[in-house]
């Protein structure tokens, strides 16, 4: 970032995370000279939140919802940087699918039959197994149709180039 930009607002924080830093706060200068380490000093700051009264988790979620106000505050007139998806033309060719894609659907079916409960991504995975115990001969086909598909794919995409730069 450069020294112009303008940073992102800091994110708001909740009521306990308010009471852990004023808890944090009130440690150190009650002990300025003991160490807790991360877990030991989580393990009191909950049994301490426990045992607070609501009046005084009141004063946490107040400060909470001022530091949210000024979080939404700060997110509406922030224009960092935004990045823009790109589009997809709905003109332009498809990428063709893999080998591996062209297996995995010509098997999909067979798989889910003999297991109807499982999910897409089971399926997939079961597929992939096959597709790596498969022999290389057993792969040819697959590998031949998506060659085909690609050398498609390339002259289309050729050709929609072409017809995208006579177009401007």
């Amino acid at each position: 970032m450069g020294k112009d930009s303008k940073r992102r607002p800091k994110v708001n924080v909740s009521p306990y995370v308010h009471f852990m830093m004023d808890f944090r706060n009130q440690t150190r200068e009650q002990q300025p000279n003991t160490y807790y380490d991360f877990t030991e000093f989580s393990r009191k700051c909950s049994e301490k939140w426990k045992t607070i009264s609501k009046k005084e988790k009141k004063k946490y979620e107040a400060l909470a919802k001022r530091d949210k106000d000024r979080y939404q505050r700060e997110m509406r007139n922030y224009t960092g940087p935004r990045r823009e998806r790109r589009r997809r033309d709905p003109d332009a060719p498809r990428k063709p699918p893999s080998s591996f894609l062209l297996f995995s659907q010509d098997h999909f079916e067979e798989i889910k039959e003999q297991h109807p409960n499982w999910t897409v991504a089971q399926v997939a995975k079961a597929a992939g197994r096959m597709w790596a115990r498969c022999s290389e001969a057993d792969k040819i086909p697959y590998e031949e149709r998506a060659a085909v598909l690609r050398a498609k794919y390339l002259e289309e995409r050729e050709a929609y180039y072409h017809q995208c730069q006579r177009g401007e």
